[in-house]
This record gives C-alpha cells, sequence and structure tokens, in this order.
C-alpha cells in the first residue's frame, strides 16, 4: 500500500477534550484552559480530489510520521487477520454456551492458526504448483 501523509499539530475542541484536558489536569483550579497539542495524520493518495484518512495522535512529537503511520493503518491488518480466522479455522463456528467450550474454541482455533501462518511463511516448504 502507497500513499501520501501530512501530519499537522492541532487543539482538538469539543466537551470530551475539554474533560480529558480539566481531568489530566487536575480539576478547574489547577487547569490553565489550554488544551494539548496533538498530532493530525492526514492521509492523501495520490489521484483523490480529498483526503481519505484522519486519525489524531497523542504519541510524544518526537516519534517520526512513519511510526505514525504504521499505528494507523494497523487497524487493516487487525481486520485482515480476524477475517482470516473467521474464515481459515472458522473462529465464529462456535455454538456453546458455556465458557469453558468457548475457551477451549478459541485456544484451538489460535493454535490453529498460528500453525498455518508458520506453515505458510517456512521457506522450506514447496508451494504447490
Amino acid at each position: 500500500m502507497i500513499s501520501r501523509f501530512a501530519v499537522l499539530v492541532v487543539r482538538p475542541a469539543g466537551k470530551q477534550s475539554l474533560a480529558a484536558a480539566q481531568e489530566a489536569g487536575g480539576g478547574r483550579s489547577r487547569w490553565d484552559g489550554v488544551l494539548p497539542a496533538r498530532k493530525l495524520l492526514v492521509e492523501w493518495p495520490d489521484g483523490q480530489a480529498a483526503p481519505t484518512g484522519y486519525w489524531i495522535s497523542n504519541l510524544p512529537a518526537t516519534k517520526p510520521v512513519a511510526h505514525l503511520v504504521r499505528w494507523a493503518k494497523m487497524r487493516w491488518r487487525i481486520e485482515h487477520d480476524y477475517r482470516e480466522l473467521k474464515h481459515g479455522p472458522e473462529l465464529d463456528h462456535f455454538k456453546g454456551r458455556a465458557w469453558r467450550g468457548w475457551h477451549h474454541h478459541v485456544t484451538l482455533v489460535t493454535a490453529a492458526q498460528a500453525f498455518l501462518t508458520l506453515k505458510r511463511l517456512n521457506p522450506e516448504v514447496q508451494k504447490a504448483a
């Protein structure tokens, strides 16, 4: 995946940001009224008329843009892995009601997925023609 990214420094507004800043400042008496600066990561792929993705980060300012992009795109990897678990080892096929049964099912599905992933990534395994 290839895209263009920009990072802007912003001060988010709204009730949630205000409440979080007041709580972090120890209440109204110690809060100076200035919301903390955050990084806004903007994705604008080539050929698109407008940006396609926005993420606000509270990571330290010293983190490189590549680090922000990696974390922003991590959601895609998690969704891909979850979809693979559902369709491969059939994570969603458990129909029981007991916690113990569900726990056993998830454990076996996770072990099966790990085995399949290691087998797929093993360079010594010959690919079928």
